[in-house]
């Protein structure tokens, strides 16, 4: 598939069935994400792979109570064989920033120097990667946040204190029923030339 191709399929996708994603196939997705620039190369993002119906529904089961399931929008990404959970530590990069190379930028100092936390532009840039390596490979796939069940997810599966879980790609198949665009989806796309700024604002 052409890279163009590639992004223009690229949407979010809400239902999947219940085919399991082959093994290579998964490998060669979340590898993807290695591929993604980091400031510093500090390499702080990690993935947290779901697989299978058991790991996939012990999260849900944190994060979507059963009285909100009944109401729940999008039933059919709960279907989702895999859910990566994208996560970083910030300390990694101030770390990094500590070394003699990069210590005259003074955000070796903690995590308050940064005056744009790039952990969260570097995890942006691997979950794209993601969504992006999802449609060469013919899947699906849909991120959204895990918001105010950061502390459950991090104690649930043991992802370290420091670690901020950033959110969460739905991957699968998807379900061969047309799918209801999202109520965001109803927005207009900006074209190139409102959104591009040459020499000047």
């Amino acid at each position: 598939m052409q890279f163009d191709e590639v992004l223009r399929r690229r949407a979010m996708v809400r239902a999947f069935d219940s085919e399991s994603i082959d093994a290579e196939v998964l490998a060669r997705v979340l590898a993807s994400a290695t591929r993604a620039p980091s400031a510093g190369h500090s390499q702080a993002v990690d993935l947290l792979a779901l697989v299978g119906v058991a790991e996939t529904q012990r999260y849900w089961g944190i994060t979507l109570e059963p009285e909100r399931r009944a109401t729940f929008a999008w039933p059919g990404l709960l279907a989702a064989p895999v859910l990566i959970v994208v996560c970083v530590d910030p300390s990694i990069y101030v770390d990094r920033y500590g070394e003699a190379d990069k210590a005259r930028t003074g955000l070796g100092a903690g995590v308050d120097a940064w005056p744009v936390p790039y952990w969260f532009v570097d995890a942006g840039m691997a979950i794209e990667n993601i969504l992006l390596a999802a449609v060469s490979a013919h899947l699906g796939a849909c991120f959204f946040g895990v918001f105010d069940h950061e502390d459950a997810v991090r104690a649930a599966f043991g992802i370290p204190s420091q670690v901020r879980t950033v959110g969460v790609v739905a991957l699968g198949h998807p379900e061969a029923a047309p799918q209801p665009p999202g109520r965001s989806a109803r927005r207009t796309r900006r074209e190139p030339g409102d959104v591009v700024h040459r020499g000047r604002w």
